[in-house]
This record gives C-alpha cells, sequence and structure tokens, in this order.
C-alpha cells in the first residue's frame, strides 16, 4: 500500500483526465519486494486518490508465466492475468491495455505468440515490450543488463516488428540513451510498426555518467533528436524516479516534494516536449519501480507543474490523448 508521503500534498488540477501510460501490478512478489511486495488494482486507485486517472496501460513485468508448456508460449500467462486483474474499478479502467512479453529473436514465427497473447488478453491485449537496456560501466548494477549488445539490429527482430506492425500492435522497449542509434536502425526497418520508446529514451545519470553530468546530458539529447526524427517512434516521459536518472531520491530519508521533483525533472522533460511534441509524448508513472522515489500522487502533481505552461491541447496529449491515440483505447 502507499506509504503516503505525500499526506501534505492535495492533488493539483483534479479534474484533468490521467491515462497512466505505463505501470505494473503484482503480488506477493519477493523478488520486487524493494518496490512493493503487493501493488493490485485497489492498491494503484488508492495511490491515486485526488488524481483523475481514467484508464491505466499495464506493461509486462514477467508475472505469472505459464510454468509448462512451449517455452515461446510461456509469457502468455501475465497476459491472462493482468487480463483477469483489470477492469473498472471506480473512475479507472484499469488494465485498459495490456503490454506483454514475446520473444523478438523469434522473427517471424512470432505471430503464434501474438495470437495467444489476443486471445489471452479479451481485447485489451495492445503490444509487446523487450527490455533491451546493457552497459559496460561496472558502476552500474549487473540486473540492468538486461540483453546482449545490438538486439535491435538482428534481421529476425525487424522481421518481428513488421509482424507486430500487420497486426496493428505496437512495440515498447527499454533501451539506455548510448543505444539508442540501434532504435533509430529499428524504426527504420518496420517503419509501419509504432515504436514506444520508455522511461525518456534511457538517459543515464548514474555511473560513469554521474562524473560527467552536462556531456552525458548532452549525449543524451543527441541521442533522442536522432530518435525523434522517426515519426513512428513516440516517447514516454516517465521512470524519472529510478536511480540511474535521479540518483539520491529513492535513498533519500525526506522524500522530494513535487516542486522539488519538478525542478529536477525539468531539463528532461522540456527536452522530450521539444524534440517530440506533445502529441508524441504520453506520461507514464511507473509505478511501483518508481515508488521509493515518493508517492504516486506526488509524481502526478510534479508532472502537472512541468506542464503548467502548455497549452490545453498540448496538457491533452501528454496526459491523455497520445497515449489513447498510441494504443487505441476507448477511454
Amino acid at each position: 500500500m502507499d506509504a503516503r508521503p505525500d499526506a501534505d500534498e492535495a492533488a493539483l488540477e483534479p479534474d484533468l483526465p490521467i491515462i497512466d501510460a505505463h505501470h505494473h501490478l503484482w503480488t506477493n512478489n519477493q523478488a520486487l519486494a524493494h518496490y512493493a511486495l503487493d501493488f493490485m488494482p485497489a492498491d494503484l486507485t488508492a495511490a491515486a486518490r485526488g488524481h483523475k486517472v481514467v484508464a491505466t496501460v499495464y506493461l509486462e513485468c514477467h508475472q505469472r508465466y505459464r510454468t509448462s508448456g512451449p517455452e515461446a508460449l510461456r509469457p502468455v500467462g501475465e497476459t491472462a492475468f493482468a487480463a483477469e486483474i483489470g477492469g473498472r474499478l471506480g473512475g479507472t479502467d484499469v488494465c485498459a491495455g495490456i503490454v506483454s512479453y514475446a520473444d523478438m529473436r523469434l522473427g517471424d514465427a512470432i505471430g503464434e505468440v501474438l495470437d495467444a497473447h489476443a486471445e489471452a488478453g479479451r481485447d485489451r491485449f495492445l503490444g509487446v515490450r523487450n527490455m533491451l537496456t546493457c552497459s559496460d560501466d561496472p558502476a552500474l548494477p549487473a540486473a540492468y543488463n538486461m540483453a546482449p549488445p545490438g538486439r535491435l539490429l538482428e534481421p529476425a527482430t525487424q522481421a518481428a516488428g513488421r509482424q507486430l506492425a500487420r497486426r496493428g500492435l505496437t512495440f515498447d522497449t527499454w533501451l539506455f540513451h548510448p543505444q539508442l542509434a540501434d532504435l533509430c536502425a529499428f524504426a527504420d526497418a518496420a517503419p509501419e510498426l509504432t515504436v514506444v520508446l520508455n522511461h525518456i529514451g534511457g538517459y543515464l545519470a548514474a555511473g560513469r555518467a554521474a562524473e560527467r553530468p552536462q556531456e552525458s546530458f548532452a549525449a543524451w539529447r543527441s541521442a533522442l533528436a536522432a530518435v525523434a526524427l522517426r515519426p513512428n517512434v513516440v516517447l514516454k516521459i516517465g521512470g524519472m524516479g529510478m536511480d540511474m536518472i535521479s540518483p539520491g531520491f529513492a535513498a533519500a530519508t525526506e522524500k522530494p516534494s513535487s516542486e522539488q521533483m519538478a525542478a529536477a525533472w525539468r531539463p528532461m522533460f522540456e527536452t522530450c516536449v521539444d524534440l517530440f511534441g506533445a502529441e508524441r509524448c504520453m506520461l507514464e508513472s511507473n509505478f511501483p519501480v518508481d515508488r521509493p522515489a515518493g508517492s504516486y500522487r506526488r509524481f502526478w502533481n510534479a508532472f502537472k507543474r512541468l506542464a503548467a505552461g502548455a497549452s490545453p491541447g498540448e496538457k491533452a496529449a501528454l496526459f491523455s490523448d497520445t497515449a489513447r491515440r498510441v494504443y487505441r483505447l476507448a477511454a
């Protein structure tokens, strides 16, 4: 449950509709208990109190895989899990969209897996995510090395991307910013595919990058600018509570206020919107992974502070319309 570190903050702009474009759910998860042992629909909606979260998109996090049958089909169990626990809770359609895992190395053979996800998803399965972060920086946790380098350059991965496009599905991914040239090549190889880049394009501000913050920021911005030239790529703004982006937030005894969050994140937020435009950006909570840095309510307050100068149309795009369009949500 939400530990209520923001009990002194009321939700700003409580009537602004929000689609949380990226969150996770799990229960009794010992491996991820650092973030929350349990985080289920009731925990999410309780954490959102005061904000008008009309719908959410569930992102794969290796939950409830099948324990038997073909290896490639085992992740379908997570889609069934999200579809079962999702639905309307109060004013929120939880898991209105489900983005699951499928091994993109299957190439054209991925079609069978996608069809199984679609059947299990009860019309909520919308796409696939592969987390592909990797780094040779020994100062970063080994857990961040989620795939060997170059996965998006492999012909099979690119063929799988084209299969997703034929089915009208999206492809989410998370890489670190030094890998973004690979994403450009992948987006060019599957121009009909909508690619959703997670967590502000994997900006690294920790490890070796922390020793040269201005250089690291400039490198991230340059790499992200190249991605923005690909019209089939959209960007999720969020994940900024994680240690590799905001070192120290999670470890702080007194969590930052929404004003402090907004001040720290403004250069990143403004860079993202300047490069992609609000119509190609969507906001994500990344909860409960970002939860150690502060509460759900405080995160959305920070986003609202960051978007305070946006036009009504830009604000609608950031908070709901881009996610609604990209993920084809009815909410």
